[in-house]
C-alpha cells in the first residue's frame, strides 16, 4: 500500500509545485486533485496546459493518483442528471490529459423532501454511475465513487446503490465513515460486501479512537491491496509536521497488520 493526500483539506492553498515538493520531502508518495483548489487543475485547461500537468508529475517523484470532482447524480432534475453526467465525462478527458488513472464521483443525497422514494435515487445513482465508468474505460481512466453523504454513505443504502452497477470500471473509494463501524466495533462485514470494487481509500486523522485503523490495515492486506491511502485531513499551520507525524502512524498501523496476519 501506499500513502498519499488529497488536497482537500490539507493542500487546498498549494500549487503543483508545492504539491510535489511538500509530499516528496514528507515520504508522500501520491496526491489526488480536489477540484476547486489553488493548484487549478480544471477542466478549462487548454490542451498545452494539460500537457504540462502531465509532464511535471510523470518528471517527480509523485503519482497523479486522480482526480476529485463533485459530480452527483441524485437529481431528480432531468437536466441537472444529465449535466452530472456529462461533466464526469468530460472530467474523465481531463484526467486522461494530465495521466490520472481515476476522478472520484460521489452520492451525496436523496431527495426525501420531494416524496421520491430511495430506491428509486439509488438505482438512478448506480446507473449513471455504470454510464460514466463505461465511458471513462475507453480513456483508461477509473471511475471512483466514493462512500459519501448523509444518506447515501450508510452502508446499506450504498450496496443498493451498487445493484445498479455492472461495468468493471465502476470502483469503489472507501471514505473510512463512523457508519462502516458495526456494534461489535468491526467494519469486516460492510468491507467485505465491498471489497471486489475497492480501488482507492480515503482516510481520516488515524488518532479517531472510534474507528478500527488496524482492523482497516488487516482487511487491505487481506484483499492484496496495492493502491493509495490518501490523508483527507484539515488543514493545519504545520503542515509538514503533521505529514511526518501521519507518515509514522500508516507505517505503525501497517506493520501491526502484517504481525496480525502472520
Amino acid at each position: 500500500m501506499k500513502l498519499g493526500t488529497v488536497t482537500y483539506n490539507l493542500a487546498k492553498d498549494w500549487d503543483i509545485e508545492a504539491i510535489i515538493q511538500k509530499l516528496s520531502a514528507n515520504g508522500f508518495e501520491g496526491v489526488e486533485l480536489r477540484t476547486t483548489h489553488a493548484h487549478g487543475v480544471e477542466l478549462s485547461l487548454t490542451a498545452a496546459q494539460r500537457a504540462e500537468v502531465r509532464r511535471r508529475f510523470q518528471d517527480s517523484p509523485i503519482t497523479l493518483v486522480g482526480l476529485g470532482g463533485t459530480y452527483e447524480y441524485h437529481s431528480s432534475d432531468p437536466a441537472v442528471l444529465r449535466a452530472n453526467i456529462e461533466g464526469t465525462k468530460q472530467y474523465a478527458r481531463l484526467a486522461a490529459d494530465v495521466g490520472a488513472s481515476g476522478i472520484k464521483v460521489r452520492p451525496n443525497n436523496v431527495e426525501d423532501d420531494k416524496g421520491i422514494p430511495r430506491e428509486q435515487t439509488f438505482e438512478q445513482i448506480g446507473r449513471a454511475f455504470d454510464e460514466c465508468a463505461a465511458f471513462a474505460a475507453d480513456y483508461g481512466v477509473e471511475v471512483r465513487m466514493e462512500v459519501h453523504g448523509h444518506v447515501t454513505q450508510e452502508p446499506a443504502n450504498f450496496r443498493q446503490i451498487m445493484q445498479h452497477v455492472g461495468h468493471p470500471n465502476a470502483r469503489v473509494c472507501w471514505n473510512c465513515n463512523a457508519p462502516d463501524v458495526g456494534e461489535d466495533g468491526s467494519i469486516k462485514s460492510n468491507f467485505d460486501a465491498l471489497s471486489d470494487r475497492i480501488s482507492l481509500v480515503h482516510m481520516r486523522d488515524l488518532y479517531w479512537p472510534d474507528y478500527p485503523w488496524k482492523e482497516l490495515m488487516v482487511l487491505l492486506q487481506g484483499i492484496n491491496y496495492q493502491g493509495f491511502c490518501l490523508a483527507e485531513i484539515p488543514e493545519t499551520a504545520e503542515p509538514e509536521r503533521i505529514m511526518g507525524y501521519y507518515r509514522a502512524l500508516f507505517d505503525a498501523y501497517n506493520e501491526i497488520a502484517q504481525l496480525r496476519r502472520a
